[in-house]
């Protein structure tokens, strides 16, 4: 079987000539025929070279692998009961799924509250992410949701202002802490602010701390879709030169007067603009963790891509001796603003491998009386059933599932319906709903209610991140009630169950058939 898509993608808006006859091992037509106009990747390479690399168009899409991997989250089922209750009183009048609480503390004094157990993880310097961070902001904070400032952001920030190459004012870091917290309600949630090493240079953490009142913080390794540093696409010269003098690597060199003038002739419209490689080390790691809580930092959290199994062994053991907050694990596949598309289907542990490695790990050090961060498991995760499973396979661990393309796509969606609503132009689709905010969005009622005279200044992208919330809040509940688990610590692996051998034999969840052996021997022999 292939797993892997060769040559072709939406995401590179390339495709094939001879769409039903493609080679398996190369993803090239069967037959090439010359004169073809190139639509493939290897033809659109042969005219746009290193612009193939990249999802396209930038700006405006997240993008996400398309590599069927052989095991995932659909090889597991829910185990639910007909008998019993956790965390709720075994009576059917009282043990309903609204009961269920889906609460959340976290950090190492349980100072982070939350109302759902979800982390959106960090979103950055990709304009996708700055045309939409007022819906992801009020959404994120009205579910009492952790929003992550990903990285860049004060780097790209045209407005910033430096002194002695440290970041003293960006405009753009203080809109996004502050449409987060003009939403906040009673302190549930907390707005997180992420550093790679450019990050790190610029001083952006200490600026966060010392100026914006953060308090939240997270050093960052890679991410699920990429093993290299941030990137992104710049459309003007001035720009690119700019961040060229803040230390970025920016490619072609915006200041080469060649390259000048061909930008200028239009042979070329984007610049590139690179992040350099983080390198672990333990001591500077420390050292790291110490600087920031020293800066005033109350929680330090770590975020690793899909590396390899010694830097995942690297990250469980470091976030354990520097008593960190929360450590997030991301599974290769997980989306983008602008990794490079054949790297995010390539490179790296996809997610069940990754989390059941980490699951051994983390269990390796409780067992030997080491401390244990509280963990957040990232890679695809969009509904309750996937929610559910990840919490399970984690368990007791894994405290939070960290999404990002997810509450993107919803401050996406409701963005675009509050401008159709704002010209009049309501889709069919959504027509049938009604015309306003209030009839169409079906949480309009419940935020009305909450937010009075002030509802009317909230982004409809914040509403389609809280609706959408809102429903995987309920779904969870459902599923959580099934399960006869009433409180999230009640979910274990025991609530699941692997559909293949390869699934069970990769993660240690027992096969289907093997579920409650013994127990079933004790009732039939009973």
């Amino acid at each position: 079987m292939s797993y892997t898509k060769l040559n072709r993608s939406a995401a590179t808006l390339t495709k094939n000539r001879t769409e039903g006859s493609i080679s398996p091992f190369s993803g090239m037509c069967v037959t090439c025929v010359d004169g073809c106009i190139g639509m493939c990747e290897i033809g659109k390479s042969a005219y746009r070279g290193h612009e193939v690399l990249y999802p396209q168009p930038f700006g405006i899409i997240t993008s996400a692998s398309e590599k069927d991997y052989p095991v995932d989250l659909s090889d597991f089922s829910i185990m639910g009961t007909a008998v019993g209750a956790f965390g709720c009183e075994a009576d059917s009048d009282k043990a309903t799924f609204p009961k269920v609480t889906i609460d959340q503390k976290i950090g190492h004094d349980k100072g982070i509250k939350l109302k759902v157990p979800f982390v959106i993880a960090g979103m950055g310097s990709t304009n996708v992410a700055k045309q939409n961070w007022e819906g992801l902001a009020g959404g994120a904070a009205l579910s009492g949701a952790i929003l992550t400032v990903g990285e860049n952001v004060c780097g790209m920030d045209i407005e910033s202002e430096f002194k002695d190459g440290r970041v003293v004012r960006s405009p753009d870091m203080e809109n996004r802490i502050k449409f987060y917290r003009n939403w906040q309600q009673d302190g549930y949630g907390t707005v997180v602010v992420q550093a790679n090493v450019e990050d790190t240079r610029l001083g952006v953490q200490e600026y966060a701390i010392e100026k914006l009142g953060v308090d939240t913080v997270e050093l960052k390794w890679g991410q699920g879709a990429k093993d290299i540093g941030g990137e992104v696409k710049l459309k003007t010269l001035e720009k690119a030169q700019e961040l060229y003098k803040r230390g970025y690597i920016v490619l072609p060199n915006p200041t080469d007067p060649d390259i000048i003038d061909a930008f200028k002739r239009g042979n070329f419209k984007e610049f590139e603009r690179h992040s350099r490689l983080g390198m672990v080390e333990e001591e500077s790691f420390m050292q790291r963790v110490e600087e920031l809580r020293k800066a005033g930092a109350k929680y330090v959290f770590l975020k690793t891509g899909a590396y390899r199994p010694a830097d995942l062994a690297r990250a469980v053991k470091y976030a354990s001796k520097a008593k960190l907050d929360l450590l997030t694990i991301d599974g290769a596949g997980g989306g983008t603003g602008m990794s490079p598309w054949r790297m995010m289907n390539e490179w790296g542990i996809p997610t069940v491998e990754i989390w059941s490695m980490a699951y051994q790990y983390l269990k390796k050090l409780d067992e030997k009386g080491e401390y244990i961060p509280d963990v957040a498991f990232a890679g695809g995760i969009t509904f309750e059933d996937q929610i559910f499973k990840v919490l399970a396979l984690g368990a007791p661990y894994v405290k939070l599932v960290g999404m990002a393309r997810g509450p993107m796509a919803a401050a996406m969606v409701g963005k675009t319906i509050g401008k159709r609503i704002n010209e009049d132009q309501i889709p069919v689709y959504v027509e049938r709903f009604g015309n306003s905010v209030e009839e169409i969005f079906v949480t309009a009622p419940e935020l009305k209610h909450m937010l009075g005279d002030r509802f009317k200044n909230l982004h409809t992208g914040a509403i389609g991140l809280y609706s959408y919330f809102e429903r995987l809040s309920q779904g969870l509940r459902q599923l959580m009630a099934g399960a006869r688990k009433f409180a999230l610590e009640h979910i274990t692996r025991d609530d699941l169950a692997a559909l293949t051998m390869d699934a069970a034999r990769i993660s240690g969840i027992p096969y289907i058939t093997d579920v409650d052996r013994e127990e079933v021997d004790k009732i039939l022999n009973s």
